[in-house]
C-alpha cells in the first residue's frame, strides 16, 4: 500500500474529521483477460436461490407443466427444465436424448428403436404420453414445448433456468432458443430482486454461442473450471454450477471473486442443503423445493423470493 494512504488510514482512526484520500483505481486484468462486466440479474447477497430441478420432479413427472407449476405451488424461485429439438426443429422439455425413460413411445411406436428425440416430429412427440410413467394421477400428461412453457408460466413470479442438452446433436439449437425467448419479451426484462432467465449447458462453447446470440441474458456453465480460468470465465459468464461434490468454501470465494454465482446440484438431502449454505452458494438446485424451503427458514438464510 501506499505510504500515503497508510498514514491517511492511521489518521482516520484518530479522528473521524480526517477525509482519506480516494484509493487508487483497480489494475487492469492480466493481458488477454477481458475487463470484468457488472453481474446480471444477480440476488442480494445472503439469499439463496431455490431452483426446482426439472421442476418439482421428485412429486410430479419431471420436464412437464405439472412439474413447473407445482414448483410455484411449493415456493420455488425458479424452475430448472432441459430442452432438445424434434425432428422438425421445435423445441420441447427432454432431459434424456430419447423417448423411452418417461413416455410410452415405445407402445405407441414399437418399431422405431432407439426412439431418440431427434427422430421424432413435434406431432408426433405430442401424441405421447409423459406422465403416466410417474404415476396414474399424471396420465396423458403431454410433452410441452419450450414455447409452451414460456407462455404457462410467464407472471407466475418464477424464474427460468433453461439447460441447453445435447447442443451437438442439434446444430443451431442456440439460435431457435434466442428466438423462442424473443417471441415472449416479457422473459427478457430484467428483474432487480431477482434472477429472471437463465440459460445453462455443459457444453460452455453453446453457452458461448448462446451468449453471442443475446449477450442481454445470463448465462451459467455447468461443471468445475480450473481456478486460473476462473478470470477469463467471469468476463463474460454469470454463473458456475459445479456438483455438490465438487464444492469447497474456497472454491466458492475464488469463483465469487470472478463475478460470477454459484448454483449448485442436485440437492434433496436436508443435510446437504445446509452444508451448501455455509459454503456460501448463491441457490441449491433440488428435485424438492419444499424441503430447501424449510431448510433455508430454519438456518436464517433468505431464499431470493
Amino acid at each position: 500500500m501506499h505510504r500515503r494512504i497508510r498514514l491517511a488510514l492511521l489518521a482516520v482512526t484518530a479522528s473521524s474529521a480526517i477525509v482519506v484520500p480516494a484509493a487508487p483505481a483497480a489494475a487492469a486484468p492480466p493481458p488477454g483477460v477481458p475487463e470484468p462486466r457488472p453481474r446480471v440479474n444477480a440476488a442480494p447477497p445472503g439469499e439463496i436461490t431455490n431452483v426446482a430441478h426439472r421442476g418439482a420432479s421428485a412429486y410430479a413427472p419431471e420436464n412437464t407443466l405439472a412439474a413447473v407449476r407445482l414448483a410455484g405451488a411449493q415456493r420455488a424461485d425458479m424452475f430448472e427444465i432441459d430442452v432438445q429439438q424434434t425432428k422438425d426443429n421445435k423445441l420441447v422439455l427432454m432431459h434424456d436424448t430419447t423417448l423411452a425413460r418417461t413416455t410410452n413411445v415405445e407402445e405407441v411406436y414399437p418399431n422405431r428403436a432407439p426412439w431418440r428425440v431427434s427422430d421424432f416430429t413435434l406431432a408426433e412427440i405430442k401424441r405421447l404420453d409423459a406422465g403416466s410413467w410417474f404415476g396414474t394421477r399424471y396420465r396423458d400428461e403431454r410433452v410441452p414445448t419450450l414455447d409452451e412453457v414460456l407462455k404457462a408460466m410467464d407472471g407466475q413470479g418464477l424464474g427460468m433456468l433453461l439447460e441447453v442438452k445435447s447442443p451437438s446433436l442439434y446444430p443451431g439449437i442456440e439460435k431457435r432458443i434466442a428466438a423462442a425467448l424473443k417471441r415472449a419479451p416479457s422473459w427478457l426484462r430484467p428483474d432487480p430482486k431477482k434472477r429472471r432467465l437463465v440459460v445453462q449447458s455443459f457444453d460452455w462453447d453453446s453457452v458461448r454461442r448462446f451468449h453471442q446470440e443475446m449477450p442481454q441474458v445470463p448465462v451459467g456453465l455447468i461443471g468445475k473450471a480450473k481456478a486460473r480460468d476462473l478470470p477469463g470465465l467471469g468476463a463474460w459468464a454469470d454463473q458456475l454450477n459445479p456438483t455438490f461434490s465438487d464444492l469447497t468454501a474456497s472454491y466458492v470465494n475464488r469463483v465469487h471473486a470472478a463475478r460470477m454465482e454459484v448454483l449448485t446440484w442436485t440437492l434433496d438431502d436436508a443435510g446437504d442443503m445446509r452444508k451448501a449454505v455455509q459454503l456460501g452458494v448463491d441457490g441449491i438446485i433440488t428435485n424438492r423445493p419444499d424441503v430447501l424451503r424449510g431448510v433455508l427458514q430454519t438456518t436464517g438464510a433468505r431464499s431470493a423470493a
